[in-house]
């Protein structure tokens, strides 16, 4: 039997912050720059994504870095967490990539990160990864998210055709949360703002509301897993949406820290799309 080859490492690109802009109350926007960008390079999708490298407290590892080493040499409790996010922008010409934070106070780990980093200091990632981009070909196009998905949908609605058709809603907290987004002309995003009700309550509801326009919809649905778990069955059962017209997918789950998600996300998965096969 032949052997596989072996896997081949993912590269980590190192860069550094260049500043950090406050974009509404909860989200902070970090620009990374310097020449460790010289060999990065992103696709055509709208939701490409990277995983920040975050180091374990009183933990320094060796230079140069290298994850394979360091997964050999230190415990699994000392090794870099992870925290995948939407790339915002990149500018080849200016060699910038900007990265979209949500931050709540000192909850969880990348927010706080943003929210204190200063310019200079090293970022290190890998990828980008991302599968999505809106399709020129269909008749109409839905947008669906939280705060986490915001920086895919509106990077997503700056890269929509002229003439396009687009139907936008993005739950926030409150009005303060709205961000200015560049789309087609003629195309607006409808802010949910969520106040003291559960998170995506106020998606489910536009979207089982909408009058859904004639010919081929491609839908993107991301957030919280509890709504987008909703919103798939409601598209791909009831609304007959052919599953490769959707990109839909939980990047959060209330409960969950990113680990703990991470972690259950493929067998949660598995097991929505096994409920809806025999519900269809």
């Amino acid at each position: 039997m032949a052997e596989r080859p072996a896997r081949k490492a993912p590269q980590i690109h190192e860069a550094l912050v260049t500043r950090t802009e406050r974009i509404t109350p909860h989200m902070v926007r970090v620009v990374l720059g310097g020449e460790g960008l010289a060999g990065f390079t992103v696709g055509e999708f709208t939701d490409h994504y990277i995983k920040v490298l975050f180091p374990a407290a009183d933990v320094t590892y060796p230079e140069p870095f290298d994850m394979a080493r360091i997964r050999e040499e230190f415990p699994s409790e000392q090794w870099p967490a992870t925290r995948a996010y939407t790339v915002r922008s990149w500018d080849a010409a200016a060699r910038e990539l900007a990265v979209d934070f949500v931050v709540h106070g000192d909850e969880g780990l990348a927010g706080p990160w943003a929210a204190l980093v200063r310019p200079g200091e090293t970022v290190r990632f890998l990828g980008p990864g991302g599968g999505y981009v809106p399709d020129a070909a269909a008749d109409w196009h839905l947008l669906v998210g939280d705060e986490s998905a915001l920086p895919a949908i509106a990077a997503s609605l700056e890269r929509m055709q002229a003439g396009a058709v687009v139907h936008a809603f993005v739950e926030v907290a409150d009005a303060e949360e709205e961000q200015k987004i560049v789309t087609p002309d003629g195309v607006e995003v409808t802010w949910l703002h969520r106040g003291d009700n559960p998170v995506g309550d106020s998606l489910v509801a536009a979207v089982r509301g909408l009058d859904f326009p004639a010919g081929d919809v491609q839908a993107f649905v991301h957030g919280e897993a509890g709504f987008v778990k909703d919103l798939r069955r409601h598209l791909r059962i009831e609304r007959a949406i052919p599953r490769e017209r959707l990109s839909i997918s939980g990047y959060w789950r209330l409960g969950q820290d990113d680990d703990a998600w991470r972690a259950a996300k493929r067998e949660w998965n598995e097991q929505v799309e096994r409920e809806q096969e025999s519900a269809a």
